[in-house]
C-alpha cells in the first residue's frame, strides 16, 4: 500500500508539474511586438500613514529598501520604479504647496532617486495624493498656476537628471476631467519653462482608469493636451477584479486584461498620445496570470502607443498583501513575476 500510494502521489505530482509547464508555455505573445521603454514596479511606502501628518519616519512611513531596488535591477532586469511620496510631508500645510519643502523628507526622496538612477534605472516621482491636499481637492484651494509653481519648484531639483520622470499626480477622483486636465497642462507648462526635458506622466480623473478613460470624460479632456517637446505620456491604471479596484485576488476572466485596455488603446491610436500603464495588479492564480500576460501582450501588439508599465506594488511594509512583489517573499514573486511579467522585460 505504501509503494502504491507513493507511486500514485508521484504520478499526481508529475501530472501537476506537467500541467503547470504546459500552462506556462501557452502564455505566448506573437505578432509584431514593440518592446516597452520602461518596465518595472511601484515602490510604495513613503506615502503610508497618510492620516498622520507629518508622521514619524520608520513608524508611519518609510522609503524603499536599497536591497529591493538591487533585486529588481540586477536580478530581474527591470529598469523603472514609480516612487510614491505624500505631498503634505514634502510641502507642509503650514506653508502650502507653493512654500518651502521639508528638507528631511526631501532629502530621503532625493537619496532614493539617486540610488535608483545611479544604477542606470529610471524613477518616476509622484505625489500619491489623489488630487487631495490637506483634506480638500487641490482645485478648491489652489489655482492651476499655483499647482504649476509646485511642480516648477520640484522639477528644478531634478531637471539635470535625465533618468527622473515627473508623474504629476496620482489618481485624481471626484473632480471633473476638464479641471484635472487643466491642472495637468499647467504642470507640464511649468516644467518645460524650466528647460527640463524629461518624460512627464499625466493622469486623469476617475482614478485614471484605463477601462473608464473615455466614459469618465478623460478622453475628451485630454485629447488636446500638449507638450512642446512631445515627451508626455498619458498614465492609466488598471486592475482586473470585478470592480477594478485591485482589492480582490480573483480576476473576472483570463481575457479581462485585454478587454479593459482595448478602448484606451484605440483612443491612444486616434489621438497620437503615448500611454503608460502606471499600475496593474492581480492575484497569483491561473486566471489572473493569463489576464495580466494578455494585457501586457496587447500593449506590445499596439504599434508602440504604450511605452511602459509598472506592477503594483513593491515596498517593505506590504507583508502578505496578495499583490506584493517585494523580495524575497512577496506573494507575486513565485508566479506573477516569472510567468506574467518577465516575458516583457
Amino acid at each position: 500500500m505504501k509503494l502504491t500510494t507513493s507511486l500514485v502521489s508521484l504520478s499526481v505530482f508529475l501530472a501537476s508539474a506537467s500541467a503547470a509547464v504546459s500552462s506556462k508555455r501557452q502564455l505566448t505573445c506573437s505578432g509584431n511586438l514593440t518592446p516597452f521603454d520602461y518596465f518595472g514596479v511601484n515602490e510604495s511606502c513613503a506615502e503610508f500613514g497618510n492620516n498622520v501628518i507629518p508622521g514619524v519616519y520608520g513608524t508611519h512611513y518609510t522609503f524603499p529598501a536599497e536591497s529591493s531596488i538591487d533585486y529588481f535591477v540586477d536580478t530581474v532586469g527591470m529598469n523603472f520604479f514609480r516612487v510614491a511620496f505624500l505631498l503634505e510631508r514634502l510641502a507642509p500645510p503650514a506653508t502650502g504647496i507653493t512654500g518651502a519643502f521639508d528638507a528631511t523628507y526631501l532629502g530621503r526622496l532625493q537619496q532614493t532617486v539617486s540610488y535608483i538612477t545611479n544604477k542606470g534605472a529610471y524613477v518616476a516621482i509622484e505625489p500619491h495624493n489623489f488630487f487631495i491636499y490637506d483634506g480638500s481637492t487641490i482645485d478648491s484651494k489652489y489655482t492651476k498656476e499655483q499647482f504649476g509653481t509646485l511642480w516648477s519648484n520640484l522639477a528644478k531639483l531634478f531637471k539635470d537628471n535625465q533618468r527622473v520622470v515627473f508623474d504629476i499626480m496620482n489618481e485624481p477622483h471626484d473632480v471633473s476631467a476638464s479641471v484635472v486636465a487643466t491642472y495637468m497642462q499647467a504642470a507640464v507648462n511649468s516644467i518645460r519653462s524650466l528647460g527640463a526635458t524629461q518624460l512627464i506622466l499625466v493622469e486623469g480623473t476617475s482614478w485614471t482608469g484605463a477601462w473608464t478613460w473615455t466614459s469618465s470624460g478623460n478622453g475628451a479632456a485630454f485629447a488636446s493636451l500638449s507638450d512642446p517637446l512631445n515627451n508626455t505620456a498619458i498614465e492609466m491604471h488598471q486592475y482586473l477584479d470585478s470592480d477594478g479596484s485591485g482589492t480582490s485576488a480573483d480576476c473576472v476572466s483570463s481575457t479581462i486584461g485585454v478587454e479593459r485596455l482595448a478602448a484606451a488603446t484605440e483612443w491612444l491610436k486616434q489621438t497620437g498620445h503615448k500611454g503608460f500603464l502606471g499600475e496593474i495588479g492581480a492575484g497569483s492564480n491561473d486566471n489572473c496570470i493569463a489576464a495580466v500576460h494578455g494585457a501586457l501582450c496587447s500593449m506590445q501588439q499596439a504599434g508602440g502607443v504604450w511605452i511602459g508599465a509598472a506592477w503594483w506594488a513593491a515596498g517593505p511594509w506590504w507583508g502578505d498583501y496578495f499583490q506584493s512583489i517585494e523580495p524575497p517573499n512577496g506573494a507575486s514573486i513565485a508566479r506573477i513575476l516569472p510567468e506574467a511579467l518577465k516575458p516583457f522585460i
